[in-house]
């Protein structure tokens, strides 16, 4: 029975630890831009799977030097409450819920900007409970030590936009030739457009599901509230 005791107290220990690391991490990225993430490491090392000097995209421009119309179109397209949640949107979770069970399989995901930041930073893809736990208690880290202008901020500097493509100003640059503060509506509803798998979209190359999601997007902007 001691040793139950003193296995528990361990796992316990470690538990609390990497709470701690976690939470240290968001602390120092609330002034401090992260020059990684677990995704853009995740990412690197596929391409260099194919090929070993391929590198990464990405470039860290701060929040007042990215277009209001790519920050309205993002939260538009990925998190319409964002200013208004605490980080998780139950009842677009729910929603999602509902879809997967009906469909049989998980075709929708309701995750909040704030959900997606925390797996980007720190987590792998996959889809476990155990992953999701995670995800959920680095999402409180965040809204806990961050303000939404920080965490969308961060989030926009951080999203993949393409093979290897990270940030908003890789995205413009690489998508349109202009600059991240630069983007005119119509560009930045696209790139909002191809977040869900914007590896099937090199140099903005479209679809008719893109050019309808892109017009969806561009409707919807003006009323996205954004920090």
């Amino acid at each position: 029975m001691k040793f139950l005791y003193i296995a528990f107290g361990a796992v316990v220990a470690i538990f609390l630890a990497v709470q701690g690391w976690f939470f240290a991490q968001v602390w120092w990225w609330v002034d401090h831009d992260p020059p990684t993430t677990a995704f853009m490491q995740t990412r690197l090392a596929e391409l260099h799977a194919k090929d070993p000097k391929a590198g990464l995209r990405h470039a860290w421009v701060p929040y007042n030097r990215i277009s209001a119309n790519l920050k309205r179109a993002v939260v538009a397209a990925e998190d319409a409450k964002f200013v208004d949640h605490e980080g998780f949107d139950w009842e677009s979770i729910q929603k999602a819920l509902d879809k997967n069970e009906k469909k049989g399989k998980v075709v929708a995901g309701g995750s909040t900007i704030s959900q997606q930041l925390a797996k980007n930073l720190f987590l792998s893809g996959s889809r476990s409970w155990l992953r999701k736990s995670q995800e959920a208690a680095i999402t409180w880290m965040l809204e806990t030590a961050m303000s939404k202008r920080r965490i969308l901020e961060i989030y926009l500097n951080v999203v993949e936009w393409g093979t290897g493509v990270f940030g908003a100003e890789a995205a413009a640059r690489h998508h349109f030739g202009v600059s991240a503060a630069a983007l005119a509506p119509e560009q930045a509803a696209f790139l909002a457009a191809i977040l869900p798998a914007p590896r099937r979209y090199d140099r903005g190359r479209s679809t008719p599901f893109i050019a309808k999601r892109t017009e969806i997007l561009l409707a919807r902007m003006p009323g996205a509230q954004i920090p």
